[in-house]
């Protein structure tokens, strides 16, 4: 469901598939697994992501919530129609950084 690559104290992962209520469990515990204290930002890529339901929408926005205490960065890319359609329509994309590729999410860290 995911692949993470560290560069550093930025991790970027990878997202593939669907988040719904049967593996966001799963995909959370995946990512926080992922995540260390020492991160600075976290970039979801969601290239590769087919479906979101409300169930991943929540796990997307705890693990926003939990970066943004530590005072981590938490951004997401690469979002396709559907899925920019999705967290626009939810308002997601008002409270989380959304970047068309990962790229430039990794230049937006500390802006």
């Amino acid at each position: 469901m995911i692949e993470t690559v560290r560069d550093g104290a930025v991790l970027s992962v990878k997202v593939q598939g669907r988040i719904d209520g049967s593996n966001a469990n799963d995909f959370h515990g995946e990512v926080n697994a992922a995540v260390t204290e020492e991160d600075i930002a976290v970039i979801m890529d969601m290239e590769q992501l087919t479906y979101i339901s409300s169930a991943g929408l929540r796990v997307v926005l705890m693990l926003a919530k939990a970066l943004e205490q530590r005072q981590a960065s938490f951004m997401i890319c690469s979002l396709s129609g559907a899925i920019r359609e999705v967290f626009e329509i939810s308002g997601f994309d008002k409270v989380i950084s959304v970047h068309d590729s990962p790229q430039q999410a990794l230049a937006a860290i500390g802006n």
